[in-house]
Formats: structure tokens, sequence, C-alpha cells
């Protein structure tokens, strides 16, 4: 995807800085009994110590730990949640593993809470920011772990914790929370609770700090890259094809309708307003914007603006003499050139950034791969087709042997957009190949399950295309799956993936679950397009074709009567389309025995749904009927 802003955290990263105060721990007035002036490091875990061999039967019978520390008295004692603390921030630093820093960290967490909640049972006490600084940590640890469903419910614990009428610090122990949390679900692929994260995140900020600080700039930026994270994921597993069923200008579309880019556009403009005020002209974090904007207005569809502030980026980038960063913003430069049909100029921007790339970072080098692919896919556009194979060919041979630092999503990037290709030039199976490659390179990482779901998808469509219908529906169900635990079921692509579903459920004579899929879809699609859009329009289609197969002519004769009179009241009769539902109706009509403008039934023939139905079985044949992809 041209000018994809990448805002996944790789699971191999170390744990997200945590922006919280420190605030030393109040040191008691009196001696603590028996406590010892030279203390010795305590057991980061029970289960570290030898097992006692009077086990209970609880342990015995379920094999679970009870809660560790439950009865131990020293995490009582205030000095203990610091010390842990501080035992597992330096037990990461050397390396020695996450899993025994996290022992520390559950430790130093429950002693945070109990000395907490002796000083509120004490009084007016002040909440623990130190508390909720050991959940960020313990939250961190895990996601290190990969274990992001535990850290989720730590994260909701640790926000709870910091009380914002109390000052900025607790105001922005909050901040930290939601942006810790938004960051957890993004991992999880949860896209819509991660960006309400963000957006709870970036009201704490501006009460606290007002509306022109520089470091909102920075949580605007980080919420609109977040944002176009989540509208392009899908997107980003769809390829680049011009494929129409591949329904990427479905998700593009959809994600305008639901304002994800208009909300995006004036987040980017407000950060470039706090940068103008706060930064030297043509400043880095300036390009950074302007690059966001850029990614904004391509997706939708104003080139020239979004060439605009590629160009602006670019000179600030010269200033800076960032060449890597000045080849990334030509890439995109060609990529708006290539929308617009300017092909020589999108072949010189392009050639620009591979001269830049191989020399600054070798010949085989992804980002060498990525500009093939560009080309690949302008030559493909032009009708040059040896062109771009050989480029898709010469891509193909860096994504095999990548060289080491090279990510498994860059490369699935990649070969997703080559397969695009391939199935333009009709060459299916060595599309699929391609696909299945990039699904197993992201089947493990974290985040990544609603683009996993974008292959699935386009997977499932080119099993249509080639009659493999059962393997089609096996592909589609898995992504919708994928998609509804992602929460992605109110995306205008999600209507479509249950269409399309619903489709090979024909194919395969399952007609009363293609006729369920069928009317999710068009609920689906009518929230989120309208029911005037043609998508919705072609889902209404496919529903009273399979009504008119189950038998229901009634059902199917009321939605094509809805869809012809949207079509001549509100879109006009010149779609070629128009006629052939006007006859299907007509059809359908005749064997109801009544014309289309029909009156009000009577009370007779509700009661008896026979009673002017020609008495013959419904028989009807596939093709005549239009089935609508």
């Amino acid at each position: 995807m041209p000018g994809l802003v990448s805002v996944k955290t790789p699971p191999e990263t170390p744990p997200p800085r945590i922006v919280v105060p420190e605030i030393r721990p109040e040191q008691p007035s009196t001696p603590v009994p028996n406590s010892n002036p030279r203390p010795k490091p305590p057991s980061p875990s029970p289960s570290r110590s030898k097992p006692s061999p009077t086990a209970t039967a609880q342990q015995r019978s379920g094999n679970k730990k009870p809660p560790p520390d439950s009865n131990d008295v020293s995490l009582d004692n205030p000095d203990l949640g610091p010390f842990l603390l501080k035992l597992a921030r330096d037990t990461i630093a050397s390396g020695e593993g996450p899993t025994k820093a996290l022992d520390y960290a559950v430790r130093a967490s429950k002693s945070f809470e109990r000395c907490a909640a002796a000083g509120e049972g004490g009084g007016d006490a002040e909440p623990s920011l130190d508390y909720a600084m050991s959940l960020h940590v313990l939250a961190a640890i895990y996601c290190s772990l990969g274990r992001f469903d535990e850290a989720v419910p730590v994260l909701e614990r640790a926000i709870s914790v910091p009380d914002v009428s109390r000052g900025a610090d607790h105001a922005l122990a909050k901040f930290s929370g939601y942006m810790q949390l938004g960051d957890t679900y993004s991992m999880l692929g949860q896209v819509d609770r991660s960006i309400g994260c963000y957006e709870e995140g970036l009201k704490i900020q501006i009460d606290a700090l007002g509306d022109t600080d520089p470091r909102v700039g920075e949580t605007c930026r980080e919420n609109v890259s977040k944002r176009l994270g989540g509208t392009f994921v899908v997107c980003l597993g769809l390829g680049t094809g011009e494929n129409k069923e591949l329904g990427i200008r479905y998700l593009a579309e959809a994600q305008v309708q639901a304002m994800q880019f208009d909300k995006a556009e004036e987040l980017c403009k407000k950060t470039l307003e706090i940068h103008r005020a706060h930064s030297e002209p043509a400043s880095l974090e300036e390009a950074a914007d302007r690059r966001l904007m850029a990614l904004i207005y391509e997706a939708k569809g104003d080139y020239e603006a979004a060439l605009e502030h590629l160009v602006l980026a670019s000179m600030a980038m010269i200033a800076n003499g960032q060449d890597n960063e000045i080849a990334a913003i030509d890439v995109s430069i060609g990529n708006i050139y290539m929308s617009l049909c300017r092909f020589d100029e999108a072949v010189f921007s392009y050639q620009k950034a591979l001269t830049v790339f191989k020399s600054s970072k070798g010949d085989n080098h992804p980002s060498v791969a990525s500009v093939f692919v560009r080309l690949a896919d302008l030559y493909h556009r032009t009708g040059k087709l040896r062109e771009s194979k050989s480029y898709c060919e010469n891509a193909l041979r860096i994504y095999a042997k990548p060289v080491p630092g090279t990510t498994s999503e860059e490369i699935a990037v990649g070969l997703t957009e080559i397969s695009a290709i391939y199935e333009s030039v009709d060459e299916p199976e060595e599309a699929l190949k391609l696909l299945q490659k990039a699904m197993k390179l992201l089947e493990d990482k974290p985040g990544q399950q609603s683009t996993i779901a974008g292959i699935e998808s386009r997977m499932g469509v080119m099993f249509y295309m080639v009659g493999r219908y059962e393997e089609a529906r096996n592909s589609f169900e898995s992504s919708i799956a994928k998609l509804r635990a992602s929460g992605e079921r109110k995306s205008a692509f999600f209507g479509v993936v249950l269409n399309q579903m619903g489709l090979a459920c024909v194919q395969l004579f399952k007609i009363d679950e293609a006729a369920e899929l069928f009317e999710e879809a068009r609920a689906v699609l009518e929230q989120e397009c309208g029911p005037c859009h043609h998508d919705t329009l072609g889902v209404y289609s496919n529903l009273a074709a399979t009504y008119d197969a189950m038998g229901r002519v009634e059902d199917a004769i009321e939605i094509l009567e809805h869809v012809l009179k949207l079509r001549e009241e509100k879109l006009g009769i010149a779609n070629p389309d128009f006629e052939d539902e006007k006859n299907r109706l007509a059809e359908l009509l005749k064997e109801a025995g009544r014309a289309r403008n029909r009156k009000a039934k009577s009370l007779e023939n509700l009661i008896d749904p026979n009673s002017r139905r020609t008495k013959k079985e419904v028989t009807k044949r596939w093709p005549g009927l239009g089935f609508r992809i």
C-alpha cells in the first residue's frame, strides 16, 4: 500500500516507555517492627522455592497454584514495592528475560496495592501513583511475552487508580494508561477500542496541558497514525490489483463515510498548527505531519492536495539531509503520479528512490523490492507485461532471501501486491501461492488478524473465480470469524465479505445459509453505505434471487420493487442493471399472477398465501437470476 504508515510494534521490541512521574513513597514515621536494616532480596515468587511435601488438596486436584503471596506479610512493608519494581526493571535491562521480571513486577504491584489500601483506610489518602506505575510495568512485561489479553485488565486497573482532579501528575498517569491500553488493543487487532483509548488519552492530555502544547501535537500525530493504521490494515491484506471483487474500493469508501479520514484530517491539521507555532520552519516534525496529511488526501482521492503535501515534506527532508526519507517520499510521489496517470513522472520518481535505496541499503534490501513492485504495477497498467513480470521476479528474489532485519510484515505486504499483479494477468494459481506464503508469515504475529482476514477474503474471491467454491466458502468463513473478533463487523468491507460468502454458498446449493449471509450483508451495507449505494443494491439483487430460489416469491418481489423504485426516483434508469431487474420482476409478477402496481392485499390473501399464486413448482434458472458479485 503506498505511503503506508507503520503503527504496529514488533513483538521483539522492548516494552513501551511509560511516562509516569516518579513519586518517591512516603517513609513511615515509625520504624517497621522486625525490619532488617539490610534486607536480602525477597524471593520473586513462592513457585521458585522447593515444593512442600504437604501440598493442599486444591493444588493436587487442579494443578493450580494458590494466589501468590496472599499471606505474605512482608508485602505490607512500604519499602518492598519500590525495591521489587527496581529489580524487575534491572532484570529486563540485564537481558535475563521477562519471565523472571514478571515475578518481581507481580509482587511489586501487590505490595503497592496493599500499602495503598492501608493508606485509604486511614482517611482521605491520595491514590498511589506508584501503584499505577507498577501496573504499567507489569502490563508492558505481559505484552513483551505476547500475553496481550492478560495485559488489558491490568491496564484497566491502572487507569482507574489516578484521580485527574488531584493535578497534572494524576492526569498524565491516566493519559499514559490510556495510550498503553490503546497500543495493547491495537496488537490484539481491536482497532475500534484502540482508537477509543487514544481519543480518551488525548482529551485528558489537552485538559492537563492545553491544546497548543507540543506534546499534544505528538499525541495527535500518533492518534492519526493509529487511525490510518486501522483503516488500511485490511486493505493492506487485499493488495493493489484492479479486480473489482477484491474489495479495496469498498474499504476506502466505507472509511470515508464513517468519518475516519475526516477525523484524521482534523487531527493532522491541528498537529500542523501546533508545530508551526513551536517548531522551526521545515522541521522534521512538520515533514512527518505532511506525509500523514498526504496519506489522508490520497485515501480520499484528492491526489493534487496529497502531491502538494508530499512535495513540501520532501523539501523539509532535503533541508535536514535525510536521504532515505527523501527516497521514501519519492515513492509516495510516484504513487500519486500513477493515480493521476502521469506515468512518465511516476517512473522518474521511482527510479530516483531506487537509486538511493540501492546505494544506501544494498541491492537486496526490502525497500528496493518494494520499488520493484511499484514499477511492476506501473508497467502492468501501461500494458508492458514483460517488464512488469521482470520486476515482479526481481522483487520475489529479494523476498526469497531477505537480508537480516527484514520483518515478516514487509515481506507479506510485498507478496500480496505481487499476487494482485499475477491475478490480473490471469495466473490465479501463482497468485494463490503467494497469498498463502504471506498468510503463513503473519499467522503467528500479534495484531495481524485483520490483515490475515483480508488475505483470506482475497483468496476466497480467487477460489470462487476458478470454480473452487468449497475452498472459497471456507476462506470467507475464516475471514468473517476474524473480522468479527477484531471489531470489524460494522465496516462496509465486512458486508462485502458476507456477500461473497453468500455467493459461494449459492454455488454449493446451501441456499438457507446464503439467505442468512445476504440478509446480514444487507443490514451492514444499509448502515454503512446507505440503500442507494451500488454495493447495497447488488446485495438486494442477490437476496431477491435467493428468496426466489427458496420459493419466497413475495419477498423477492418486494425487494425488486424496492430496488426499481430507488433507481427510478434517485439513481436514474440509464444503468444497464435497471432493465435486467425490471425483466426479472416482470417474470416473478407473472408467476404470482399480478401486475407490478398492485393494490394492498386483502385479508383473504393474507390468510391464504396460495390464493392468487400459480400452483406450480418454482424452479429458477441461476444464470437468469443475475447474482451480482
